[in-house]
């Protein structure tokens, strides 16, 4: 019968790679180490580790079953975290993935009719969509919020639930002071010269509509610094150092900035909220149903 002792061991090695390395690294002894890969071994009838004088390395059938092996330690890593939780003094904790600019406005309303109605403890982590469905797909979180281009969606999964709240359009942000603030609509074949604020990743959404705008008007956007940080961007453009593509409700109202149209259609940003497509707490659909009665008639039918 395995058992996960030997799994552990079996990565360890890997890691390592050495049984001495392995077994210090897992404070056990190596008669200990040896003993549980041996019988790892003869369980499956199978050499899954070469010992020599430089070390230990694992064979490629022993390759393949440790990443096996690596996928069973996380899910059942993940299922200890969920019992742990549930048992915590009856607590259910709910994690919720989100993205700045919209978790603080949509989901503390929320959470607070959410705790009304439910005893459960919620978590809040502050990441860029690509970082939320990396953790919802991990087990990290069992919700979340992410914004995308309406027309052109970057998370299509079969395995990912996806309920729109929000959609509005992309609009230029500078700075009030601005020479540009004096027009009503801006025209990119006019901006080539503007420095632009750009995300981290080149897939985030904003960024992929940039480049799509300036590619109309035959030019690419010039760079002034890459960062995800709402309140440099913000910073940023009310001293008038670049130009950023946001929406409305993305604006921090606290800084010296304004929006603007422009000629070429940029599209829309749909935020929504996302699960796994498949049966969910009942936290999270109460989660979903208080998100959805706040942001009513923001998506078309």
């Amino acid at each position: 019968m395995i058992n996960l002792q030997q799994l552990s061991v079996l990565l360890a090695i890997r890691e390592h790679g050495s049984l001495t390395k392995a077994a210090e690294a897992m404070r056990y002894g190596v008669p200990t180490v040896t003993h549980h890969l041996n019988t790892l071994e003869r369980h499956l009838n199978v050499r899954l580790v070469e010992r020599g004088r430089r070390g230990a390395a694992l064979t490629p059938l022993g390759m393949a079953f440790a990443e096996e092996a690596a996928q069973i330690l996380q899910k059942v890593g993940q299922a200890e975290r969920l019992v742990a939780e549930q048992r915590d003094a009856g607590l259910v904790t709910l994690r919720v993935g989100t993205f700045a600019s919209i978790g603080s406005r949509l989901l503390p309303s929320a959470i607070a009719e959410l705790q009304e109605r439910l005893r459960v403890r919620v978590e809040v982590i502050e990441a860029e969509p690509t970082e939320v469905v990396r953790m919802l797909f991990a087990g990290d979180v069992h919700a979340g919020l992410i914004y995308e281009a309406a027309d052109d969606p970057a998370f299509g999964s079969a395995d990912l639930a996806v309920v729109p709240l929000l959609l509005e359009p992309y609009r230029v942000m500078l700075s009030r002071n601005s020479v540009l603030a004096a027009q009503e609509v801006l025209d990119f074949a006019q901006l080539a010269g503007e420095a632009w604020i750009h995300s981290r990743n080149d897939n985030e959404a904003s960024d992929r509509v940039l480049k799509r705008a300036f590619s109309l008007v035959g030019h690419r956007p010039r760079e002034l610094m890459r960062t995800d940080d709402l309140n440099m961007i913000h910073g940023l453009v009310a001293q008038g150092l670049g130009l950023a593509l946001s929406t409305e409700t993305a604006v921090d109202t606290r800084f010296d900035v304004t929006l603007r149209p422009t000629v070429q259609d940029l599209g829309k940003r749909r935020v929504s909220f996302i699960t796994l497509n498949r049966r969910v707490p009942r936290a999270v659909t109460l989660l979903e149903k208080l998100l959805r009665e706040r942001t009513a008639g923001s998506v078309p039918a």
